[in-house]
């Protein structure tokens, strides 16, 4: 059996920020990621977008994480060379009847500390000239960013202090020996043993949660799968900002975001699924023009492609308010060394370096 400091499982964006908060503050650290890569599901599989933090509940891990992980996000793709442009966002009322839904996400907005600018129908036509609608919001702190090299240099950094990652290493079974994990990996028991261990498995974080052997089953939270597709557009995008309708249940609505080459990608919609699958139906398309149509009149027809889908790792249902990050420390759970991290959908990707020092700050706290 193999003894080490920190286990991080899961090589997704969030488990890779936990790996490198983990291994600066000088532990040991070991990565286990069951794919053949890492990020190769949820967050390769996103908007690629830096949001502002504007939607959440004032007072929300999803509030406070996005805002600290947006400027720290930032910084460090400054710092590091990680390509990212801050562009901007409008969010759109299509109608007078969706101008009362912008006045409360600007007031959401403020109690989160971002501002936005109110702007009228012609305003928002000077700054994107095909946009329909009579009125906006304008985000100037939205941006975009490559997330596999986002990813790639986290996990860079993180090895640069001694870190590893271990891929084809799904791990099977997790028993609480006291003051460390044993934990078993591919069907092998107990082949590694942790005085930390971090639960950054995203869709399989619930599962995964309920194999470790002395955490009471009431602290698993039932997953749900929100599948959403997205469809790019052929040719250039005539947007040079982020287009974002007003928020429909379970998502933000099919919005128009562009990635660094400048190409436009619709999406997603919001289909509750029981299983993974990642097929993108053709027909799904015929409700992506209607709805792009309604601030984008001008979108010819033909011009959607299948681009790709996700899978949004749900805690609330659809008939559910939406949850908040769930991050599960000793103290809530009272499991010495154990953090688990469910429902890390959207904002995760922005907010994941405020998440990962939370987590390592979780970790490091004993019970009570």
């Amino acid at each position: 059996m193999e003894s080490i400091d920190t286990v991080v499982i899961g090589a997704g964006v969030v488990g890779l920020a936990v790996a490198h908060a983990m291994a600066h503050r000088g532990h040991e650290t070991l990565i286990l990621e069951a794919a053949d890569r890492f990020g190769s599901e949820t967050s390769s599989r996103n908007s690629e977008v830096i949001h502002a933090g504007i939607y959440y509940p004032r007072g929300s891990l999803k509030a406070r994480l996005c805002v600290q992980g947006r400027d720290l996000l930032y910084e460090f793709c400054a710092r590091f060379g990680v390509p990212h442009r801050r562009c901007g966002k409008l969010i759109v009322a299509t109608s007078e009847a969706q101008l009362a839904e912008l006045h409360k996400i600007r007031a959401a907005a403020a109690g989160n500390g971002v501002e936005l600018a109110l702007i009228s129908g012609p305003e928002a036509r000077r700054l994107e000239p095909q946009l329909a609608c009579v009125g906006a919001l304008h985000s100037p702190l939205t941006g975009i960013i490559d997330s596999h090299e986002y990813m790639l240099t986290l996990l860079g950094q993180a090895e640069a202090r001694g870190a590893a990652l271990a891929l084809h290493s799904r791990v099977t079974h997790i028993r609480n020996a006291g003051d460390r994990f044993l934990i078993g990996v591919a069907g092998e028991p107990d082949v590694l043993s942790a005085r930390y261990l971090i639960n950054s498995a995203g869709l399989d974080a619930p599962l995964l949660a309920r194999a470790i052997e002395g955490l009471s089953p009431e602290h698993v939270p039932t997953p749900y799968l929100a599948k959403g597709c997205y469809f790019g557009l052929t040719g250039r995008s005539p947007f040079e900002r982020l287009v974002y309708p007003v928020p429909e249940p379970g998502g933000l609505g099919v919005h128009l975001t562009l990635d660094l080459a400048g190409r436009a990608r619709f999406g997603p919609d919001v289909e509750w699924v029981n299983e993974r699958n990642y097929d993108v139906a053709p027909h799904r398309a015929d409700k992506f023009y209607a709805a792009i149509r309604a601030y984008w009149p001008a979108l010819p027809d033909g011009a959607l492609h299948p681009a790709y889908a996700g899978l949004r790792p749900k805690i609330s249902g659809p008939k559910d308010a939406a949850a908040d990050f769930r991050i599960d420390g000793p103290q809530q759970h009272g499991v010495a060394g154990l953090v688990n991290l469910f429902g890390i959908e959207s904002p995760g990707l922005t907010a994941s370096l405020a998440i990962a020092g939370h987590v390592a700050d979780l970790a490091e706290t004993p019970t009570r």
